[in-house]
C-alpha cells in the first residue's frame, strides 16, 4: 500500500508550520552589513591608494625600481660574454 499526500504552500508557510525561525530579518540585517562594507572598501580602491600600499617608499621606490629595470636591459648588470 502506498499513500501520497501533495501540499501545496510557500516556503513560509512550511516554515512556520514545522516551527522553524525566521531568519528572513537576520538575513537582510546581514546583507545590508556587507553591503556597507563593500562600499567603505570600495573607497581603497582608486590608484592612487593602491600604489601606496603596493609601494611604501613612493617615488624613490618606483625610481630604484625604474634603474634596476634599465640597468639590466642595458647589460650593466648582467655577465658579459
Amino acid at each position: 500500500m502506498k499513500i501520497t499526500i501533495d501540499i501545496d504552500c510557500t516556503p513560509e508557510e512550511a516554515r512556520s508550520f514545522l516551527g522553524l525561525p525566521d531568519l528572513a530579518p537576520m538575513q537582510q540585517a546581514v546583507m545590508q552589513r556587507l553591503q556597507e562594507e563593500m562600499i567603505e572598501k570600495m573607497g581603497g580602491l582608486d590608484p592612487e591608494t593602491m600604489l601606496k600600499s603596493w609601494m611604501p617608499a613612493g617615488m624613490e621606490g618606483l625610481d630604484a625600481l625604474q634603474k634596476t629595470f634599465w640597468s639590466q636591459m642595458t647589460g650593466g648588470g648582467g655577465k658579459k660574454d
